[in-house]
């Protein structure tokens, strides 16, 4: 059977970065969007692989505002024979006294279940569905924001864990990862919470279109730039 294109992208990024290694025990969040939806598909898939020398496991952070997993979803993980475990929180009973409720807050929650949950059952990395167009948006908003030059980077080593976070969608556009979702019966679902506040990352997606004028070449270039940095001509 052919390989699907995704997983083709994913597969470089895994190679380039050495992101799966003999021997590792690798957790995945599964959010039930297109993102985690697709990188749990494409682990099912390689740890088939006669090669594979690893094992994994997708965790569902399941609180009072997300709900459950889609029901389309979970019948494609048992397709798939993807090994779930579901964890339930309340985030909003964890604010402080005088806090909102927000995006950043119940993303920081569910992160943290995960590094948590890692830790606990021997885990020594987390893959994130984060991919090429986040890593762009990232890099704008921390130069405007910050003033700083950094972005998401493939492969991240806490200092303070032992557990690192990777992002196999590294080289994966989302516009490939729309194709692929929609192609595999699985685009649609979203967080529709009343909570979401995605306005500065909407901005940058925004600039970036208007920077490349829409252009997926110029993106790739933009994208490529990261690694092609000339020392010579930088402060």
């Amino acid at each position: 059977m052919k390989k699907k294109r995704l997983f083709s992208i994913i597969d470089k990024a895994v190679y380039d970065y050495k992101l799966i290694q003999p021997g590792d025990k690798i957790l995945i969040g599964a959010s039930g969007g297109k993102d985690s939806t697709a990188l749990i598909e494409y682990f099912s898939n390689r740890v088939r692989r006669p090669d594979a020398d690893f094992e994994y496991l997708a965790l569902n952070i399941q609180s009072e505002i997300s709900g459950p997993l889609p029901e389309n979803i979970v019948k494609l993980f048992e397709e798939w024979q993807v090994p779930l475990k579901v964890i339930k929180i309340n985030v909003q009973e964890r604010l402080k006294e005088g806090k909102k409720m927000n995006c950043f807050w119940c993303s920081t929650q569910r992160r943290t279940e995960l590094n948590n949950f890692a830790m606990e059952n021997g885990f020594n990395k987390i893959a994130l569905g984060h991919h090429a167009d986040d890593v762009l948006e990232t890099l704008l908003m921390n130069a405007l924001q910050k003033g700083e030059l950094s972005t998401m980077i493939p492969s991240l080593k806490y200092q303070k864990y032992p557990v690192s976070v990777i992002r196999p969608l590294y080289y994966a556009f989302e516009s490939e990862i729309i194709a692929h979702a929609k192609e595999n019966g699985f685009y649609g679902w979203t967080c529709t919470c009343n909570f979401q506040d995605n306005s500065t990352r909407k901005d940058a997606r925004k600039k970036i279109a208007l920077i490349t004028d829409s252009d997926p070449k110029k993106k790739q270039h933009l994208f490529d730039s990261l690694k092609n940095i000339n020392l010579d001509y930088l402060p």
